[in-house]
């Protein structure tokens, strides 16, 4: 653990910095929506559809733009580029208070899209990572405990924010925390430094590290495809089932309120799996940690599919629902961090999130599609299977071995 002088002034300070402003981002930029697009729709005369496919744009505009984020991040560092993605954000949800034209609702959804991209946990892990470099693990780790408080958090304040001043109200008080709170922060307390590659001091000493450090695989190989297209995959899941599990529990004979207790336990069980994992999972490869954490979710949809839907199975479900997300967080940042290194790895981990946003952004239309035209059922079964291709991407990927060539 750092010592409390790391955390005030030395680079451990970047922790409680990102901690504060992904509850920030996170809990205006992605929880809101699914409180503020009905009303929306409602002042505009628009579809649900329609409101809500802003959302979508801006996940698949974060998804293009990630890649370069990333490495804006590698070469400038995040205290000048998550700002402006502060800043982007601002200036977005106070156009979505005043949009009131179709074309351009959608474009300030395309704005808010690029600020997520500067914004939210990609960019976070990638200042960690020009940080710490291939220590950043632990900060990571620390970073998404903090964020999983983010919806727990939002969607009381927004409802209350609602209540007070309206939906245009809540974006114009989000706008300002991030613009006079998160911006700020990112500007003058992230660390400016990045970390140096660890040397050894004489020359026999590098051959000994060379003879027992893993080659790592190249970053554009097979590997890297592999690692992309896990994370792609899972990113489904995630999403799919925030906008259609509680739905789908409950025409498949749950009653609403039973469903949405079953629902509330997603969030401490995401949280709870991270505090294990930073305290007894440590010394764990990431890989490890990923495989174990979609066999969990694997499992959970098993369960469901073999002893049918009950109010004990939906919550088992939940839970490890929850602790499977939880844990595959952390691992969308540590595993390339261990398997490729920390050279360039903000580019690398805005290769690896513009896919997954992508997919993130089709999840929820590809489920409501097949929910209507087949069956709640189907809808699960076509989300566990992209669970397993996640799973079997990542047992194909193999560990680097010391001195040996590596998988490409």
């Amino acid at each position: 653990m750092p010592a409390p002088r790391d955390v005030l002034f030395g680079p451990w300070r970047a922790v409680p910095v990102l901690g504060v402003t992904q509850i920030i981002a996170w809990g205006a930029l992605i929880y809101p929506p699914v409180l503020t697009v009905p009303l929306i729709a409602a002042d505009h005369g628009w579809s649900i559809a329609f409101s809500m496919g802003g959302l979508s744009l801006a996940l698949l505009t974060a998804g293009m733009v990630s890649p370069r984020v990333g490495a804006a991040i590698d070469r400038y560092g995040g205290h000048r580029v998550m700002p402006v993605g502060s800043i982007a954000a601002a200036v977005g949800l106070a156009g979505l208070a005043h949009a009131d034209h179709p074309a351009a609702y959608l474009a300030v959804w395309v704005l808010l899209g690029a600020a997520m991209a500067a914004s939210l946990y990609d960019p976070a892990f990638a200042t960690l990572g020009r940080v710490f470099g291939t220590g950043a693990r632990p900060p990571i780790t620390a970073v998404t405990l903090a964020g999983g408080f983010a919806s727990t958090v939002s969607w009381p304040v927004t409802h209350l924010l609602i209540g007070a001043v309206g939906w245009r109200g809540t974006y114009l008080v989000y706008a300002a925390l991030l613009a006079l709170v998160a911006a700020p922060l990112h500007a003058f307390l992230l660390p400016r430094s990045r970390a140096e590659p660890e040397a050894p001091r004489d020359p026999a000493a590098a051959s000994a590290a060379a003879a027992t450090s893993p080659a790592r695989p190249a970053p554009g190989g097979w590997t890297f495809v592999l690692v992309a297209t896990a994370f792609a995959a899972y990113a489904f899941v995630p999403s799919g089932l925030a906008a259609h599990l509680l739905a789908i529990f409950q025409r498949l004979g749950i009653d609403p309120a039973t469903a949405v207790a079953i629902g509330a336990l997603f969030g401490p069980s995401q949280v709870a799996a991270r505090v294990i994992e930073f305290v007894f999972a440590r010394g764990q490869h990431p890989l490890v940690i990923a495989r174990f954490a979609v066999s969990v979710l694997v499992f959970a949809f098993a369960l469901m599919a073999i002893l049918g839907l009950s109010p004990a199975i939906a919550a088992l479900f939940a839970v490890m629902f929850g602790a499977a997300n939880g844990l595959l967080t952390i691992a969308r940042g540590t595993v390339p961090l261990a398997l490729f290194g920390a050279a360039g790895y903000g580019r690398m981990i805005g290769r690896i999130g513009g896919p997954f946003l992508v997919m993130q952004a089709m999840a929820p239309l590809v489920l409501a599609f097949v929910a209507e035209r087949l069956s709640d059922v189907a809808a699960l079964a076509v989300t566990a299977g992209f669970a397993l291709v996640s799973l079997a991407c990542l047992m194909l990927i193999r560990r680097p071995e010391p001195g040996g060539p590596g998988r490409r």
